[in-house]
């Protein structure tokens, strides 16, 4: 952990490069390791196919990226965290957000250790 998860509107895929988002997105918390750890760091992009925005008049655009860590980390961490990566989304994609209606938005979700199960050897690659 943790992991990233961008959720985009289909409409948008000719018009950006979701692959950079996503490495400039691990990026950030490879800055911020060992608070968190590199070898946990997953992302992963979904493209939508079937959405609706707003109501639904106008060829509309959504971003949402979802940002999963464990708990402890301090609130001023996850709030840095938090902020640097939402940095990334705005400036990533501000051309497209100067041309199309489109949201962009970023969730922090903090979970208890005790509900998830891991196996991991790729932690040993950077210690």
């Amino acid at each position: 952990m943790p992991h990233i998860t961008v959720e985009y509107t289909d409409n948008l895929k000719e018009e950006t490069n979701i692959s950079l988002l996503l490495k400039s997105l691990n990026e950030v918390l490879i800055a911020r390791s060992p608070t968190f750890p590199i070898g946990g760091i997953r992302s992963r992009a979904i493209e939508l196919q079937h959405y609706y925005v707003a109501d639904g008049s106008q060829d509309d655009a959504f971003v949402h990226v979802t940002l999963k860590i464990g708990a402890g980390r301090s609130d001023e961490v996850k709030q840095e965290t938090s902020q640097a990566m939402f940095d990334v989304i705005t400036t990533h994609f501000s051309e497209v957000f100067n041309r199309r209606s489109l949201a962009l938005s970023l969730e922090l979700v903090e979970f208890s250790e005790a509900g998830t199960f891991k196996k991991n050897n790729i932690h040993k690659r950077f210690k």
